[in-house]
């Protein structure tokens, strides 16, 4: 059965060959009057999906993960972030503070009328993911993929360095990757300083709260963003799947479907 399983998605992970059936995206005015930009695809259980730094909601279809779900008769449902692709892109402080991000996913899943959902977020996704799932109970599940325990500290030296570095700073070379990466695409650099600057933090205080089942999932060879199982010690009952690959690779790969696909099942 599992040999059967890992097939299918095999078969899948043709991955973003195939053209899954789409409703034509949508904007909504979220709490603020900032346009977000949504697409959702399917009628079964909801699973909102939360893409990372410099990503879009049309990253999660060049990975295996998006047609999965759509196979097994999930509601997906994805966004560009506020500053990402067709949503809004807002240069002021206020727009970014005090878990604006969160409140545009809770808003979406109150617009769609969802009474309980999943959440899957990878990297900066996961960030946010983690705010959602303690500040909204309709979250059932929750997926944080390619994070570590970093992310709960306020000052994480490599936020604020992201930050300076997207401010002009030039000192600052353990992102010199991300910033190459930013230099070679046409993003919207003061949206991004902005979502650095006011990045959201979950204390360990919040977290030892959660009740809920998260999936802690990381690749073999992603030392990014700190220690997974230090997190994994901070979330109650929390459970932990590695996949193949690094930070950039992992988050596609047929694995890390399966994994997660096995864990909103169970």
């Amino acid at each position: 059965m599992v040999l059967k399983r890992y097939l299918i998605l095999v078969m899948l992970c043709i991955c973003g060959t195939l053209k899954a059936q789409t409703e034509e995206g949508s904007l909504f005015n979220s709490f603020d009057g900032t346009k977000i930009y949504y697409e959702v695809t399917g009628n079964g259980y909801p699973v909102i999906l939360v893409h990372g730094f410099t990503n879009n909601s049309q990253s999660w279809k060049h990975g295996c993960l998006y047609p999965a779900l759509i196979k097994q008769g999930y509601k997906v449902i994805i966004l560009d972030q506020r500053g990402n692709g067709r949503s809004d892109k807002p240069h002021t402080d206020a727009a970014y503070a005090k878990d604006a991000e969160a409140k545009d996913i809770m808003g979406l899943a109150s617009l769609l009328k969802l009474k309980q959902y999943f959440i899957v977020g990878y990297s900066r996704g996961s960030i946010i993911t983690s705010r959602v799932m303690v500040l909204d109970k309709r979250v059932k599940k929750a997926v944080m993929g390619g994070m570590g325990a970093d992310y709960t500290n306020p000052n994480w030296p490599r936020r604020v360095h992201a930050y300076e570095a997207l401010a002009g700073d030039t000192t600052h070379h353990d992102v010199d990757e991300m910033m190459a990466w930013i230099h070679k695409n046409n993003f919207d650099d003061e949206s991004l300083k902005l979502q650095q600057k006011h990045q959201p933090s979950t204390s360990p205080v919040e977290l030892a709260r959660v009740k809920i089942p998260v999936l802690l999932i990381d690749g073999t060879e992603d030392k990014t963003n700190g220690d997974v199982h230090e997190l994994q010690k901070l979330i109650p009952g929390s459970a932990y799947a590695e996949v193949p690959g690094n930070h950039n690779t992992a988050g596609n790969t047929e694995q890390f479907a399966e994994s997660i696909i096995r864990f909103l099942k169970q």
